[in-house]
Order: C-alpha cells, then structure tokens, then sequence
C-alpha cells in the first residue's frame, strides 16, 4: 500500500534564508520551504520578515504566496519591521552623530519606529563621557528613545527586553559596535559569534553574515549584517528628507514659505532654532550633508 501524502496550507513568517531554502515560522512550527518557479519571472523576490502561505506536502514547504509587505528594508533585506534598534557604539569605534543620523534618515523614511541603543557605555571616560552624554540627552529631547547599555557588565540590558515583547525589530547597526554581544547578554544560549575591533580601522569584522530573524522577548529580532556605509535609497528626494528630522517637521509651520527645504530661504524657523542653540548644530549639518548627497545622486541619474 502506497504511503499517504499529507498536504495542507499555512500562513507563516520568513525567519531565514539558507543555501535556495526558506525557513518558515509557522503557528505548528519551523518548516524548510521552496519559493514557486514563476516567483522568479514575477519579480518576487521573498526575504526575511516577509509573511508567506505555504504548500505542505510531506513535511516540505513550497511558498505559493508573498502577502503585501508593512514595509521593506533594502540593506539590509528584510521587511515588515515595527521598529529598529539603531545600535550605536559610545565608544571603540568612536560615537558617531552622522552615522546615527543617517541610520534615523533611512528609518524614518520607511516609517519605521527607531529606538537608540548605546553600547560599551563602560568604555567612556573624561570629556569623551561628557560628549557622548551631552548627544544623548539632545537626541532624547528630539524625541527617540535611547538606552544606555553595556554588555560587559550588563547595565542597561534589561532595559532592552520589554522592549521587544510583541514587536518583530531590527537589530542594526555599524560592524562592531556589539550587536551579537547585545543579544547574547539578553539570551546567552544564542552564543552569536563576536569580533574584536581591528584598531587600524576603527570597526569590526562582519560577523553576522546573514539576516535571521530570532525569537527573543516574546517576540521576534532581526539581527543583521553590519555596514560601514549605507547609501540613501535612489527614489528619496529632497522633500521627503526634510520629514525624516522630527525637530525640523515640528517647527515647519513657523516657516515663511510653505515647503521651506530648511536652506537658504528667508524666515526659516529651523533656521532661527539653531541660532538660538535649540537644535543640534551636527543635526543640521548632517542634514546639509545629505541634502548635496542627494543632490549630487540626482545629477548623475
């Protein structure tokens, strides 16, 4: 007698990528699945994160269906996020304003809720310590939330779990920074592989190699590769750059002329808000930055 073959359908999440497999969280458990033949000609290209229906014939998925995507992340490739946790280093490599800046350009963009967190706080001493602390607070009275972490001797990591209750996050961050170290401080069994900073070069090795999305806190991260340089996306202009500073959009109304740019226009409340020393003079000159950037990128297209 021929052996049944047991078939069904089921909704599930994309937790990873694997050699041409999908790894699919399903409420019945983890299945290793096929994408469609056609995807391919379609233009489907499914990702982490991606919510899917499966075919199930003999304990084998085939993904018949991508469902519409909350969002989507380029780089690094991953979609449906409910929030970033931007993971940026107080020191080793050195706190970075435009870098944060421009990781909080690319989140905002994608509506996408950021959340700061700050590693190796126990590295920082002296004028350093006061630096970095002074940034903190300014970026708390925009409005994100920040967290003041060490993975060393562990202050500030359990101020991250609650945070990820429910929620399907994004852990990114530069190379180095300590990322896989957050996440093994908060569940050790993880045992994520780490790396030293080369002092040569001022950041880490890529330890995470591939984007997975990892059961944690009751709810699901996102740990990613590390990048040394994330491009804005081809499609973002300069109006839609103005919304990605959340202390630029609350002071847009007071501007002389609708659609203000924040630039050389007249009666520019932002403007006006620097020279009083009520904004980040490194916010707006990174904001100047990316503007030329942009700019720029839109000249060569």
């Amino acid at each position: 007698m021929a052996e049944s073959r047991i078939e069904d359908n089921r909704d599930g999440t994309i937790i990873r990528l694997q050699g041409g497999f999908y790894d699919v969280m399903t409420p019945q458990g983890e299945i290793r699945s096929r994408a469609r033949g056609n995807f391919r000609k379609r233009g489907i290209s499914p990702v982490v994160g991606d919510e899917v229906v499966l075919h199930i014939e003999s304990e084998t998925g085939y993904i018949l269906e991508v469902k519409e995507r909350q969002n989507f992340l380029v780089r690094p490739p991953v979609a449906n996020i409910d929030q970033a946790l931007l993971v940026v280093s107080a020191a080793e490599p050195d706190f970075s304003a435009h870098l944060l800046d421009r990781f909080l350009v690319l989140i905002e963009a994608k509506d996408i809720q950021p959340i700061i967190i700050l590693t190796k706080m126990d590295l920082l001493h002296g004028t350093t310590e006061l630096a970095v602390k002074e940034a903190i607070a300014a970026y708390r009275k925009i409005g994100y939330p920040v967290i003041e972490t060490s993975s060393e001797t562990l202050v500030g990591v359990e101020l991250v779990r609650p945070l990820l209750k429910d929620k399907t996050s994004v852990l990114a961050g530069q190379s180095g920074v300590g990322k896989s170290s957050l996440l093994n401080a908060l569940e050790p069994s993880l045992a994520l592989e780490t790396s030293h900073i080369s002092k040569s070069l001022g950041r880490g090795r890529h330890t995470t190699r591939h984007v997975t999305l990892i059961p944690l806190g009751e709810g699901l991260i996102a740990d990613t590769p590390g990048f040394s340089n994330l491009d804005f996306p081809h499609e973002m202009e300069l109006e839609e750059l103005r919304w990605c500073f959340p202390e630029f959009v609350a002071l847009q109304d007071d501007c002389k002329y609708r659609g203000c740019l924040h630039l050389n226009e007249p009666g520019c409340a932002v403007k006006e808000a620097i020279e009083a020393h009520e904004i980040m003079p490194s916010r707006y000159t990174n904001y100047g930055m990316f503007v030329e950037e942009i700019k720029n990128r839109a000249r060569r297209y």
